[in-house]
């Protein structure tokens, strides 16, 4: 089996259907050839294996108010293998991946030629749970402890992270629980510590998975998921303008979920109905507004939605290399391009709020008080 293998051929891909369903479908070829001057239909695929989260709002918001235009889009679960999402963008399955930082690393180590466009996760998402009474706030105490992952992929994204604060990372011991019933074992008795991220908190909560966290999103310094594409796309001049419309897309959506969180819930919880009901609004709300502030980042010193802080990017390669996880430096301006980001920004502003300002809320979300969820999202921070 080579790295490439995941159960699907190559021109086999996963759909999801309204309802959730996931069954298997055909790509036509043509999208996928080299000398192709745009994209047939554009495929970004999750790191998680579903599309039933809220991480995604801005492309169902921009979806739901017509943003991308005539663009052909389409979102893709893919395998719950970690690595999947650059994988499958690298060998043409895909047009473009979400990976954190340590999975983007594992890439460009393994030789795949991709480059990261637009960096949603401006502010490190990454937390680690614990069992209520529990916590830590220094993560030094980790050493000697069993952290569970959902995919064993993810020490990628853990050892940096630990590394940055301290932690002698061959101390910690990783156990690969499985997706999703990683944060169950946790509550279960199983391990001392488990991976999590900003949005899944709230997730959890609904599922009734309470913990304490160390949030990466207040202590962390290093960045979070970004957009990957096959850097050859850059070189042709139709993909690159299609790049940019696209990515405009997602810009809008962001801005608009900042503008009316409620609604860019509304907008998912339509897309996913057995997912609203699990989730509901208040907790819906609650997982949006984490994502946002990771997203958005300190707005006043970026070009934009999904500008690169290079030295960020620069820190995080230095010290994957220092781990081992790299085995040659990495200069972030090579692998990390802002060069789409003005593009995706140049779009009216003020008709993007107007938007949202006028959208009309169903009586469940109306009654959500945002400002009072907003008070309370790091209540259970230690």
């Amino acid at each position: 089996m080579t790295m490439f293998d995941t159960g699907m051929t190559r021109r086999t891909f996963l759909q999801v259907t309204g309802a959730g369903v996931v069954t298997a479908t055909a790509l036509g070829g043509s999208a996928f050839r080299a000398n192709a001057a745009a994209y047939e239909k554009f495929t970004w695929i999750s790191p998680r294996g579903t599309l039933e989260v809220l991480d995604d709002y801005p492309y169902w918001a921009a979806k739901k108010m017509g943003y991308f235009g005539d663009l052909p889009t389409d979102m893709q679960p893919g395998p719950s293998d970690g690595t999947a999402t650059v994988k499958f963008v690298d060998v043409g399955q895909a047009d473009m991946g979400f990976p954190s930082p340590g999975i983007f690393s594992f890439a460009l180590q393994n030789g795949m030629k991709l480059k990261s466009v637009f960096h949603m996760g401006a502010r490190d998402t990454f937390s680690i749970a614990f069992r209520k009474g529990e916590g830590m706030a220094d993560l030094k105490g980790l050493e000697g402890k069993t952290m569970l992952l959902g995919s064993a992929a993810w020490q990628a994204i853990t050892d940096p992270m630990l590394a940055a604060q301290g932690v002698d990372v061959t101390k910690v011991k990783y156990v690969e629980a499985g997706w999703p019933t990683w944060g169950t074992a946790l509550a279960g008795g199983q391990g001392d510590a488990a991976l999590s991220w900003e949005g899944l908190r709230a997730e959890w909560i609904a599922t009734g998975l309470k913990f304490d966290y160390w949030l990466g999103v207040q202590k962390s310094k290093l960045p979070a998921n970004t957009f990957v594409i096959r850097a050859a796309d850059l070189d042709d001049p139709d993909k690159k303008a299609f790049l940019e419309q696209y990515l405009r897309g997602w810009a809008m959506g962001l801005e608009f979920g900042h503008q009316n969180p409620r609604a860019a819930v509304e907008a998912v919880f339509e897309q996913f109905p057995a997912f609203a009901k699990n989730t509901g609004p208040e907790l819906g709300t609650t997982s949006l507004l984490q994502q946002d502030n990771v997203f958005r980042g300190d707005m006043d010193k970026r070009e934009g939605w999904g500008s690169h802080d290079m030295s960020s990017w620069q820190q995080f390669f230095d010290l994957t290399l220092k781990l081992g996880q790299i085995k040659e430096a990495v200069k972030a301006e090579d692998v990390c391009t802002n060069d789409l980001i003005k593009g995706a920004n140049d779009f009216d502003h003020a008709k993007v709020k107007a938007d949202a300002d006028a959208y009309k809320l169903t009586d469940a979300f109306a009654a959500i008080d945002v400002e009072n969820v907003r008070a309370h999202m790091f209540d259970d921070a230690v």
